[in-house]
C-alpha cells in the first residue's frame, strides 16, 4: 500500500494474496511495481513438485518460512532456510524444491 508517494507499507502477515501468473501454484502480494523495482511476498502451500523459475532480472530473496532446495542449471545446489537472503543475476536457471509452508521476501531491480 503506498501510504505516502513514493513509501510503500505492508506487512508479512497480510491477506492480500493473490495468484501468480508466472509461476503456477503459488500466490503473491506486491508491494511495489515501478520501472525500477518490483518488491513483494511469495507463499507457497502446497507443491506438486520442483518449480523450475528463471528470473528476467536480478531478484534477492529473503526466505521467511520453510525451506528451498534450488538446482542450477549445471547441477549445483544450494539450500536455504528462514532467514537465509540470496540473490540471483538475470537469466539464472533454477528448479526450485520447496518444503512447505514457504514464504519469502523478494526484490527484482
Amino acid at each position: 500500500m503506498e501510504v505516502l508517494p513514493g513509501v510503500f507499507v505492508s506487512n508479512v502477515a497480510t491477506d492480500e494474496w493473490r495468484p501468480d501468473p508466472e509461476v503456477p501454484g503459488t500466490e503473491m502480494h506486491e508491494l511495489v511495481h515501478d520501472s525500477t523495482v518490483y518488491a513483494g511476498l511469495t507463499r507457497i502451500a502446497s507443491v506438486d513438485g520442483p518449480l523450475d523459475w528463471t528470473p528476467g532480472q536480478r531478484e534477492t530473496i529473503h526466505v521467511l518460512e520453510g525451506a528451498v532446495r534450488i538446482e542450477f542449471a549445471d547441477g549445483s545446489l544450494i539450500e536455504l532456510k528462514p532467514g537465509a537472503i540470496a540473490s540471483f543475476a538475470a537469466g539464472t536457471v533454477m528448479r526450485w524444491h520447496v518444503t512447505v509452508p514457504f514464504k519469502e521476501l523478494w526484490t527484482l531491480t
